[in-house]
C-alpha cells in the first residue's frame, strides 16, 4: 500500500524514555529512577487537582463537555478575552496541528528558529509543506525576517521561549517583528512555557488579550502540561481572533480533550498559591545548576523554562554522559540528536537535584 510521498521526509518524534524502560534496561528499580528529561513539574500537579479526579472518576463512562462551558469561562476571564477566542486541543501539540492543516497546503513554506520544538516540522511536512529554517539556532529576529522576505511562508512558529533550548525574546522586539509581518501570514506563538519566561523576566511577558487585539494573523498556544503538571491528562489551549478559530474548529475532532482532564485543568487554575511556589523553586534550583557549572568551566544557555541546556567542550562527550546517567537511573536529554554536545535537565526537586548535581560532579 502507497501513502503520500511527503511523509517520507517526516522522521518520527523522539519522546523521552519512560522511567518504565529505563528500569527494564539497566535492572533498576522504578522509585530509584529520577526523571528529568521531558519538563515535566517535578512535584506533579496540585492536590487539589488530585482530590478532583477522584470525585470525577466514576463519569469516565460519558462524553466530555464538548463546548468546554466551565473551562472556556474560567480561561477567558484569566486572560480578559472573550470565550469565542479560545480553543482546546489534545495537548498544544493538538492545536500547532491544527493550525498548520487550516493554513498551509502542499508547497507552501513554514518558517521556523534554527532549533525548535520538533513538531513544527511533523506539522509542516504533514500537510506537503516546506520547511524553512534560520542559519541561527536560537530566535534571530533579522534572520528570520530576511527568510520571510526570500520565502513568503504561511505560517511563521515564534516559540516564547523556545524549546529545547530555552532562550526567550522581550516582548517589544515579538511586537516590532510582528507588525512588519503580512496580515495573510499566519504566526503562531507558542507560549508553553510563558508562564515560567514572565515570573522571571516581566519583559518577556506576552499579555495575550493584546497579543492577539493588536494582530489579527497571531494564533497563541498554552498548556497545562509544563507548569500545571498535567502532562499525562493533554491539555493545551489556543487563543485568537474568532475568525480564525472558526478554520480551527472545522478540523477538531469532536470530544478531544478527555472529561477527567477538562476536570483537573479546572482545579489546577484554582490553586495559585501552588503554582506561584512551584515557579520560586525552580528559579531557586535552576540558579544551582547554573553555579555548579561555571564552577566546572563549562557554560549554559539563559534559561526563561523549567529547565536548563549545559554544554560542554570537547572533553566531554554528551551522549556518553547521558548514557552514565542512565545507568544511575537518571534520566535526562541528550542534547547531541540535535547537533549540539550538551544536555537539557529539567529542574526538579532539592532532593533530586541534590543526587543530579552529585552524580554530574562525579561523572565530570
Amino acid at each position: 500500500m502507497k501513502f503520500n510521498s511527503y511523509l517520507n521526509k517526516i522522521k518520527e518524534y523522539v519522546a523521552g524514555k519512560p522511567i518504565e524502560q529505563i528500569a527494564r534496561d539497566y535492572q533498576l528499580n522504578t522509585k530509584d529512577i529520577i526523571k528529568l528529561g521531558s519538563n515535566e513539574n517535578p512535584y506533579g500537579p496540585s492536590p487539589k487537582v488530585i482530590q478532583t479526579l477522584k470525585q470525577n472518576s466514576n463519569s469516565v463512562h460519558m462524553y466530555p463537555d464538548d463546548s468546554f462551558y466551565e473551562l472556556k469561562s474560567v480561561l477567558a476571564k484569566k486572560f480578559d478575552v472573550n470565550e469565542n477566542e479560545i480553543i482546546f486541543g489534545c495537548g498544544s501539540d493538538q492545536i500547532i496541528e491544527l493550525a498548520v492543516r487550516a493554513k498551509a497546503k502542499i508547497g507552501d513554506n513554514v518558517l521556523t528558529a534554527g532549533l525548535t520544538f520538533a513538531m513544527y516540522k511533523i506539522a509542516a511536512q504533514s500537510v506537503g509543506a516546506n520547511l524553512i529554517k534560520t542559519d541561527s539556532l536560537i530566535h534571530n529576529l533579522d534572520e528570520l525576517y530576511t527568510k520571510y522576505k526570500k520565502d513568503n511562508p504561511s505560517v511563521i512558529f515564534l516559540c516564547l521561549p523556545n524549546n529545547p533550548i530555552g532562550d526567550c525574546l522581550d516582548t517589544d522586539e515579538v511586537y516590532s517583528f510582528l507588525e512588519k509581518i503580512d496580515s495573510e501570514t499566519l504566526v503562531f506563538v507558542d507560549g508553553a512555557y510563558q508562564e515560567f519566561a514572565s515570573y522571571k523576566d516581566k519583559k518577556k511577558h506576552i499579555d495575550i488579550k493584546d497579543l492577539i487585539n493588536r494582530f489579527d494573523n497571531v494564533v497563541y498556544s498554552g498548556t497545562f502540561s509544563k507548569l500545571y503538571g498535567l502532562g499525562g491528562m493533554r491539555i493545551g489551549y489556543g487563543i485568537s481572533k474568532s475568525k480564525n478559530l472558526k478554520a480551527l474548529y472545522k478540523l477538531r475532532p469532536p470530544f478531544n480533550v478527555a472529561s477527567l482532564s477538562i476536570s483537573a485543568a479546572l482545579s489546577a487554575l484554582e490553586d495559585e498559591d501552588y503554582i506561584n511556589e512551584y515557579l520560586k523553586h525552580n528559579l531557586d534550583q535552576m540558579k544551582r545548576y547554573e553555579d555548579f557549572i561555571v564552577s566546572k568551566g563549562y557554560s549554559f544557555v539563559d534559561s526563561y523554562t523549567n529547565f536548563i541546556q549545559l554544554e560542554f567542550k570537547e572533553d566531554i562527550n554528551s551522549s556518553v554522559l547521558a548514557s552514565e546517567l542512565m545507568k544511575r537511573g537518571i534520566i535526562i536529554r541528550d542534547m547531541s540528536s540535535y547537533g549540539i554536545n550538551g544536555i537539557r535537565i529539567t529542574i526538579g526537586t532539592s532532593l533530586q537535584n541534590d543526587i543530579v548535581l552529585k552524580n554530574l560532579d562525579e561523572l565530570l
